[in-house]
């Protein structure tokens, strides 16, 4: 029984868990690398099955023409190792080589890659509960001579009414203004007369 919402999605399909899926992966590689790439047909053959692409399906067909191919290369040279040419040496090592690494390489990255997109497929959202929305009433609605009759004791009580006992202060007196300039041109007067008087003395003598 749930709530309000959406129900949380079920899980469609069963996954492995990861240990089964690490204990799956490391037992192909190393099937594939003691084999010396002759096997990895078997983890490619997991990895179309999980996958069902048909890429992976034409990969399992051309790993299957390799490995036969380099199985049937090494039957067809010679017992003794020293009776083998060095080209047909470098050229067998370079094939198990490209075999294992190409095999392993993408058979690890789809398959991790693979389960990856299935988990946060497959991931449910998180639950959240909608509490249900209830019609909020509609404010009461006045009359307009009721809403008129309201107003006008307000637009009373608005205006401010005079205080009889506020006293009114006189407004400042202005300061007189300083007689600086005053003194400051008697002394020039009577610095011009002293002048007069030493220019009078001069002229004389």
């Amino acid at each position: 029984m749930h709530g309000y919402g959406p129900t949380p999605q079920q899980q469609t399909t069963s996954r492995p868990s990861p240990a089964t899926l690490t204990t799956v992966r490391v037992i192909l590689v190393t099937v594939t690398v003691l084999s010396c790439g002759l096997l990895g047909w078997v983890a490619m053959l997991r990895l179309a099955i999980v996958t069902r692409r048909p890429r992976d399906w034409v990969l399992l067909v051309v790993v299957m023409v390799l490995n036969a191919a380099l199985f049937a290369f090494i039957v067809s040279t010679p017992d003794d190792p020293d009776d083998m040419s060095d080209a047909s040496v470098l050229l067998m090592l370079l094939w198990i080589v490209a075999l294992l690494a190409g095999v392993i390489t993408y058979y690890l990255y789809v398959e991790i890659r693979h389960y990856s997109s299935l988990r946060s497929l497959g991931s449910p959202a998180p639950y959240t509960a909608t509490a249900p929305v209830h019609p909020t009433p509609l404010p009461y609605q006045q009359h307009p001579a009721h809403q008129h009759q309201h107003q006008q004791p307000q637009q009373h009580h608005q205006q401010p009414q005079p205080n009889p006992y506020t006293v009114q202060t006189p407004p400042p007196t202005p300061t007189p203004a300083p007689q600086r300039l005053d003194q400051v041109r008697a002394e020039l007067d009577e610095l011009s007369d002293y002048l007069r008087k030493e220019n009078r003395e001069g002229e004389g003598r």
